[in-house]
């Protein structure tokens, strides 16, 4: 079939914007990570004197890190829009997200949504594989203080061992309050095959737009930081309310990501730009931490629940380009979620400045030394 002059101009006017996209991440990512390192080496002494204090500021820098990811695909017309509850209301209390995983897209997804959720981005705590650590972005989530896990069972046991030790040694010392868990273990075109044949075989739905999810982590994130009362049963409340007197873990956010015709949007594409501008759909339910069961059959029960709810949601969302309305609603609700075009430029510019700063302070030091 013969290319059109229309064809060809498309696509090499998509060729050049991903070349001059790709160019722009490599120079964002050579200024900004290094600046964090460096900004959080000369705070090392405040760290000391201030620990709470030097966390804050680690935090306000981690959150402009991924707004300025957030941005490659703000820019590109990925944009989100957001269903049932507004998760904005329990943003100042310790809260779990169990989210679907389908592509490495769903992460900057995530980025994207939480910049306007007050202090979450800042003050919460990944759960990703461990493959990510050698990363360009590796080196600043293991500052931060994220878990990086190991997949399969040769490793399962001893990683919730090591996931039990860092959030007792890091999730309180530094102030965190979400904590973002990907309960499948892996993506949903790797999984899939795997879940389906392990539903057959223990009688359980079978699920193709999710797959079965793993208790482990779950468990122990739940061990860990769900305060106990003193007759043993989990510290929580029954409103969701901006504050909370209550300490530990407060709510369980269940969170599903739903992409235009099953279609996941992958890091590349969130690099490159090359997929035209695309809406991603994200929903919210909350449950307070009273009502997930602590016995290990009735949490693998209830996490098992909230995957089959989120192949319902699923399911109606791909037939009618919406979620279903939440109980009590006559009308599903959504809301575009917006990010201030002259933050990120200001956020990206700062970057860049800093960069340039530290650029010539390190060639005063080596001068002076060398």
């Amino acid at each position: 079939m013969a290319v059109t002059l229309e064809q060809a101009q498309r696509v090499g006017y998509t060729l050049l914007k991903g070349l001059l996209r790709f160019s722009f991440m490599v120079a964002n990512n050579l200024v900004a990570i290094p600046s964090y390192i460096l900004y959080l080496i000369i705070l090392q002494p405040l760290r000391l004197l201030d620990s709470k204090r030097f966390w804050y500021i680690e935090g306000v820098l981690f959150k402009w890190l991924l707004a300025m990811v957030a941005s490659w695909g703000w820019w590109a017309g990925y944009t989100v829009v957001e269903w049932g509850d507004d998760v904005k209301v329990v943003s100042e209390d310790e809260a779990m997200m169990l989210v679907n995983h389908q592509a490495t897209g769903d992460v900057c997804t995530l980025m994207m949504c939480l910049q306007d959720k007050g202090t979450v981005v800042r003050q919460m705590m990944w759960l990703m594989d461990h493959i990510f650590k050698y990363t360009n972005f590796g080196i600043v989530s293991l500052i931060h203080g994220d878990f990086f896990i190991k997949q399969g069972k040769a490793h399962r046991d001893q990683q919730l061992v090591l996931l039990k030790e860092h959030l007792d040694k890091h999730y309180r010392s530094r102030d965190r309050k979400w904590i973002v868990l990907f309960p499948e273990g892996g993506f949903l075109r790797k999984r899939r095959e795997t879940s389906q044949a392990f539903a057959k075989k223990n009688n359980l739905p079978f699920l193709t737009h999710v797959t079965l999810p793993r208790l482990g982590a779950t468990q122990v994130i739940l061990k860990s930081l769900v305060a106990q009362q003193e007759n043993g049963t989990p510290a929580g409340g029954d409103a969701m309310v901006a504050e909370s007197k209550s300490k530990g873990l407060q709510w369980v956010i269940d969170t599903t990501i739903a992409y235009p015709n099953e279609e996941p949007i992958d890091i590349q594409t969130w690099i490159l730009g090359y997929r035209r501008p695309t809406v991603t759909h994200v929903h919210y339910r909350i449950f307070p931490i009273k009502d997930v069961p602590a016995q290990p059959d009735a949490l693998t029960d209830w996490l098992y629940q909230r995957f089959i709810e989120k192949e319902d949601l699923l399911s109606h969302f791909y037939k009618t380009g919406a979620f279903p309305p939440l109980q009590g609603q006559a009308k599903a609700i959504s809301r575009e979620m917006t990010l201030n075009n002259l933050w990120l430029i200001v956020i990206q510019s700062l970057a860049f400045l800093s960069g340039v700063m530290w650029y010539y302070i390190l060639q005063y030091f080596y001068h002076c030394l060398f």
